[in-house]
């Protein structure tokens, strides 16, 4: 019987409980949302442009011809010492066929084993 009374009570609260909540919701559901304020971004004052002297007019200097320069003197060429002349090798003929080398004879790897049968 106590153990009835205690389930009976934990369901009564716990329904309390549920219904508590829903109606929080309810009542945030029925109050209407307000749009946020709109952002104002703050003016920046504009700043006075700055005026400046005109620039000094550059003198112009005289110009005076560039004086001749005398030629230079010629010099020889010079000569560079001949390179000795080296005899030319000649090399032997190439041959025509091609040699044969002698061919190494193959056994098989696993030889079959030698007849243990005798024939009648």
């Amino acid at each position: 019987m106590a153990t009835r009374c205690i389930t009976v009570s934990l369901v009564l609260v716990l329904m309390s409980l549920l219904c508590m909540h829903m109606d929080a919701g309810r009542h945030l559901l029925d109050t209407p949302a307000s749009p946020p304020p709109p952002l104002t971004l703050p003016q920046i004052p504009s700043l006075p442009k700055p005026t400046l002297p005109p620039l000094p007019a550059i003198p112009s200097l005289p110009t005076t011809p560039l004086p001749t320069l005398p030629p230079l003197p010629s010099l020889p060429n010079p000569t560079l010492p001949t390179m000795p002349t080296l005899p030319k090798v000649a090399l032997p003929p190439l041959p025509t066929t091609i040699p044969t080398f002698p061919t190494i004879p193959t056994t098989p790897f696993l030889s079959p084993p030698p007849s243990t049968t005798t024939s009648p």
